[in-house]
This record gives structure tokens, C-alpha cells and sequence, in this order.
């Protein structure tokens, strides 16, 4: 059963997000960073994704793209920060809204019973920008991103 917690207050920039995951910090961090890992969790359960790129590195760049039904769906970010095993800040696009960019902080913290607890904090640019980001679904898909990172958990620790 998924712990899954997501903050989203009326009027606010920001979206928080926090969930556990029953292994260690550092078997997280690899999952979430390392590219070989990132497609077998990243996306809705009904798409494919592509990892066009991910250079996890203070300065690096991702771009992933989601191929679902004939289309596809590209997102993409600058890393500016990726600290090992605790912290990665890095922008968000989805390159179909080009300009409305979020900053995302994501970390890591042993929670001392060898679970990891995860909060990701994404500021956008506006108001406006966070409600549209709530209203486009994005819950059902961060859910089903990560329930399938827990799936990986089990196989990676």
C-alpha cells in the first residue's frame, strides 16, 4: 500500500510531493538517476518511455520522451544540482507547453528502518501554471510513475 502524499494549496506555486519506499537511500538514488533505470519506471503504465538522454551530473541535461497510442510526449529539464545519495534539483518542461518551466528539488532521507523517504518540491512559474499542472492529471500519472519505481526497488535492493 502506497503512502503516496500530494500537497497542492489553493494559491500556492508549489506542489509537494512525498512518499516512502522500502529501501535504502543510495538503491533510490540509483534507480532515479542512472539511465538504465529510469524507463523501467518513468511514465504512465500505458505509454513507453525513452530516455532520448539523462546526464545525472550538476549541469547535465535529460529529455525523456512518452510514446503512447501513436503519439509521443517529450519533457525535459536541466540538472542543476545532483548531490549523491540525497539530492537532485533540476527544471521540468513538457516540451508541448514550451516556457512553462518548474523547479524541482527531490530528495532523500534514511528514515532510520532502512526506508527511504522521498519529498519532491516543484515550484512553478505561477499560480496559474501549478493548477494547470494539477488539473492535467498529473496525480494519476505520478502515482503510476511511482508504484513502478517501488516495483524496481524490489528488484534493484
Amino acid at each position: 500500500m502506497s503512502d503516496l502524499e500530494i500537497i497542492a494549496e489553493p494559491g500556492r506555486q508549489d506542489i509537494v510531493v512525498k512518499r516512502s519506499f522500502d529501501a535504502p537511500r543510495d538503491v533510490v538514488f540509483r534507480a532515479m538517476t542512472e539511465p538504465e533505470h529510469l524507463a523501467a519506471w518513468w511514465g504512465l503504465a500505458t505509454s513507453e518511455t525513452v530516455i532520448d538522454h539523462a546526464d545525472p551530473r550538476t549541469g547535465g541535461s535529460w529529455r525523456f520522451v512518452e510514446k503512447a497510442g501513436g503519439e509521443e510526449y517529450a519533457f525535459r529539464g536541466v540538472y542543476h544540482e545532483v548531490t549523491a545519495p540525497e539530492r537532485v534539483v533540476q527544471t521540468f518542461e513538457f516540451e508541448g507547453m514550451p516556457g512553462h518551466v518548474a523547479m524541482e528539488t527531490m530528495t532523500l532521507e534514511e528514515s532510520g528502518d532502512g526506508r527511504t523517504l522521498y519529498t519532491n518540491v516543484s515550484v512553478y512559474q505561477s499560480v496559474e501554471d501549478r493548477d494547470g499542472m494539477v488539473a492535467s492529471g498529473m496525480e494519476t500519472g505520478l502515482s503510476q510513475s511511482l508504484d513502478a519505481l517501488d516495483g524496481l526497488l524490489r528488484k534493484l535492493a
